[in-house]
């Protein structure tokens, strides 16, 4: 079985593909357990699609469930280079990941453990957590990609 960084490192790649589309640089993989295979690939569209739905993991989280042939994704585990929002914590609940594995924390919306732990609120299912894998990585990757906006923004003024 690969390690956690190994996985978390397929996620800053696909991370490194929102950045250079503009998106904010946020990457996810779900990996079946049993074989270590990854069954879904998602990274930020949210500007492209035009959609407040397109998050790395919801993006994942639908490839996977397709690859199973349900909306279970029981047996599997998700990486994800920033710590779930709410909207994609609730989506992690419903769909069963046994795991969240997750780089950088969020001070503003995330939802495992920063602003809040939505997994802690007495839900049918409760995924284990796993915070900080390449966090420093996922961390300068989003901190060059803001910092790149605002000078942008500056030259335009």
């Amino acid at each position: 079985m690969k390690s956690d960084e190994f996985y978390m490192r397929e996620a800053i790649e696909l991370a490194k593909i929102a950045y250079s589309e503009g998106e904010t640089p946020v990457g996810a993989v779900v990996v079946k357990e049993s074989t270590g295979e990854i069954i879904g690939r998602g990274y930020n569209r949210r500007e492209t699609a035009k959609s407040p739905l397109a998050h790395a993991e919801i993006i994942a989280l639908d490839q996977a469930s397709r690859a199973l042939g349900g909306w279970r994704v029981i047996g599997c585990e998700l990486f994800v280079t920033l710590e779930p929002c709410p909207m994609c914590a609730g989506a992690i609940i419903n769909s069963r990941i046994e795991r969240v594995v997750f780089g950088a924390k969020d001070p503003k919306a995330g939802s495992v453990g920063s602003k809040i732990n939505i997994f802690e609120l007495g839900y049918n299912h409760v995924p284990k957590v796993t915070a900080g894998v390449l966090g420093e990585d996922c961390a300068a990757l989003l901190s060059a990609f803001f910092r790149e906006l605002r000078n942008l923004k500056k030259q335009s003024n």
